[in-house]
């Protein structure tokens, strides 16, 4: 499997990764969260992305991450499975999307996942960070969640958002050009999608 040839799994989390396949090739029938093109590259473009976050912070146990605009549950459903001591909350304001990630959790059997319908400006709750997926621009992230990240870190690196982008970022990064750091992901995955992937950090 993919996964493995980056990542060090136990049997269980083997397993779990395996299952994602079927699943979501299910739901994504009833209820339509991964394009149908693009179903048959749900390890590489989907589930390998969203790890790409744990490449560059391998979260500590306790460490809570709300995932905001997660879809059918990327990047949160991979992290969850990957850092099973790590609480995540799953957001999204669509109804059916949010129905799908948390199918996929509950067959899982992921405790440490919660699935929310809300728009990240209604969530009160405080996090160490907040991951997303090319949800929107990252200025309007920031203005939606900055009241959500703790002041209390207890991870390598501080407190913050974590989010997945690819192509020019010039102009999104700009306000954020002294404190974002941009990682390639192809500094860590060799398939050549990853070529034009980013991961950007903003600390707090």
């Amino acid at each position: 499997m993919l996964i493995t040839d980056y990542f060090k799994l136990t049997d269980r989390q083997a397993e779990q990764f395996a299952q994602l396949d079927a699943l979501y090739r299910d739901w994504n029938s009833k209820i339509n969260v991964i394009s149908r093109k693009d179903i048959d590259n749900l390890y590489e473009h989907h589930v390998l992305h969203s790890l790409a976050i744990a490449k560059l912070l391998p979260f500590q146990p306790g460490t809570s991450i709300m995932d905001v605009g997660t879809g059918g549950g990327f990047p949160g459903i991979p992290l969850a499975i990957l850092f099973p001591e790590c609480q995540f909350m799953l957001i999204d304001s669509i109804g059916k999307k949010i129905k799908v990630a948390s199918e996929v959790a509950q067959a899982l059997g992921l405790t440490n996942v919660i699935c929310k319908q809300e728009r990240a400006e209604q969530e009160k709750q405080k996090f160490d960070f907040v991951v997303s997926r090319a949800v929107m621009p990252l200025p309007d992230l920031v203005k939606l969640v900055r009241k959500n990240i703790s002041n209390k870190h207890r991870n390598a690196m501080l407190n913050g958002i974590i989010v997945l982008k690819g192509g020019d970022l010039k102009a999104e990064i700009a306000p954020f050009i002294k404190t974002a750091e941009i990682t390639p992901c192809s500094q860590w995955f060799k398939n050549s999608w990853f070529e034009t992937k980013y991961v950007i950090y903003l600390p707090f």
